[in-house]
């Protein structure tokens, strides 16, 4: 991966044209997805964008369709579990340029990002010309994070470190209607017993989906592993 890249192009770089990358936009704010995907084919000339609303129809549309580049991902869509959910989903598909864009700007979220290996984070504040911009640097190979990673560094360095001591996370009874109906399919296979290969013969997706759904479950179970997930998980399911 190349260096890492701030927002600091000069104005009037050109846009390099990408006639046959195949892009998803996962976001359930339709008219940001829709708006986005014209930026995309408008300024940096990709010819077909996949629009999703949902992270489980994401997950459908990388399974079945291995020619897609680059996924860029709301980190609030319903179902995401995360940084951790992308960290599976980089892991799956080693070759997609996985990008957050997201409404939030916070520095945790970014070096997240980051430490996971994604190919950028870029806020949706940046003015349109900003984001292609940012986007065209993770299609030439680039690492994107934005300029207020830069800013008041000093301060958050002077920040107290958090106590070393962990705390005991009771266990969670999170409500059905958080979960996407396939984390639902595949916590009731958990509970069950079954593996992660009876799990995606069962539901009929691909075994790799499956890790990702349990990496999203881990997060909002607060779970360590399966064991702990079926535990906290009790009671949850109606």
């Amino acid at each position: 991966m190349g260096p890492v890249q701030l927002c600091c192009m000069s104005q009037g770089n050109p846009m390099v044209a990408n006639p046959t990358l195949k892009a998803l936009i996962a976001d359930d704010h339709g008219l940001y997805r829709t708006g986005l995907a014209f930026l995309l084919k408008d300024r940096l000339g990709v010819t077909d964008v996949i629009e999703v609303s949902g992270f489980d129809d994401a997950l459908d549309c990388l399974a079945t369709t291995p020619d897609i580049k680059l996924a860029l991902f709301d980190l609030s869509m319903p179902g995401m579990g995360g940084t951790e959910s992308l960290n599976v989903v980089k892991e799956t598909y080693p070759d997609l340029r996985v990008v957050i864009v997201s409404g939030s700007e916070d520095r945790d979220n970014v070096v997240k990002a980051v430490s996971i290996g994604l190919s950028g984070y870029v806020p949706k504040s940046l003015p349109e010309n900003e984001i292609a911009k940012a986007l065209q640097l993770i299609l030439d190979g680039h690492l994107y994070v934005p300029r207020f990673m830069t800013v008041a560094a000093a301060q958050q360095s002077r920040k107290p470190s958090p106590s070393s001591t962990p705390t005991a996370v009771p266990p969670a009874e999170v409500p059905t209607s958080s979960l996407t109906p396939r984390q639902r399919d595949v916590l009731h296979c958990v509970l069950r017993g079954l593996s992660n290969k009876e799990i995606a013969r069962e539901l009929e997706i691909a075994e790799g989906t499956v890790k990702i759904h349990l990496a999203a479950l881990f997060v909002q179970f607060h779970a360590r592993n399966r064991t702990d997930l079926a535990t906290r998980a009790q009671g949850s399911l109606r």
